[in-house]
């Protein structure tokens, strides 16, 4: 039987059939990390690229003109 450190409480976790919520040691750690997930918590660390700085507008942005009364 294989123990391993659990990824989101770091308590020992068993890595083996019997254990149906591994990597995690428990559901109920199982669930925090997918809640964590499905609330984007985890993101990966991007720079910005010239893509971003689009000078023209995007076909879904709406025109809008001031008017005066």
């Amino acid at each position: 039987m294989k123990k391993i450190k659990c990824p989101q409480c770091s308590g020992p976790s068993i890595w083996d059939e019997t254990n149906s919520s591994r990597p995690f040691c428990s559901d109920r750690c199982k669930l925090i990390d997918l809640g964590a997930w499905a609330s984007e918590e985890y993101q990966l660390p991007v720079s910005p690229s010239v893509d971003d700085y689009d000078d023209q507008p995007s076909s879904d942005s709406h025109n809008f003109t001031s008017t005066m009364h």
